[in-house]
């Protein structure tokens, strides 16, 4: 079967035929005899056969059979031996927290300050 426009939803989607488009779903797995020609953005993307786009997702996992001519932004990236990926792996980058982020104009601390000495009497 074969698909052309982009599928998007929420769960997760097993792909055994050919997409042509984009999809958008929790959770996919590209089966052995699958093959997506367009974007994958999910939260985990599993490939075993062929995507032709971008992937992004926190977790991706690339089997030993897999052929991904694209980049893929992640979290996680997992490649057994034998995958084929022609692309650029680029990390997610987390924004930082509130407590993290240090207000404009001034340096975050990166040791303890040292302790005042106690008075003498």
């Amino acid at each position: 079967m074969t698909v052309e426009g982009n599928i998007a939803g929420a769960g997760e989607i097993q792909i055994d035929g050919v997409i042509k488009g984009d999809v958008r779903v929790e959770h996919v797995t590209v089966s052995d005899n699958g093959q997506v020609d367009g974007g994958i953005y999910a939260e985990a993307v599993e490939v075993r056969g062929r995507v032709s786009g971008s992937i992004t997702a926190k977790q991706v996992r690339l089997y030993g059979a897999c052929h991904v001519e694209g980049d893929i932004t992640h979290e996680q990236l997992a490649m057994e031996t034998g995958a084929f990926f022609q692309g650029r792996s680029l990390r997610l980058q987390r924004a930082a927290s509130p407590s993290q982020a240090a207000p404009s104009g001034q340096r975050p601390e990166t040791a303890p300050r040292p302790a005042t000495p106690a008075p003498q009497a």
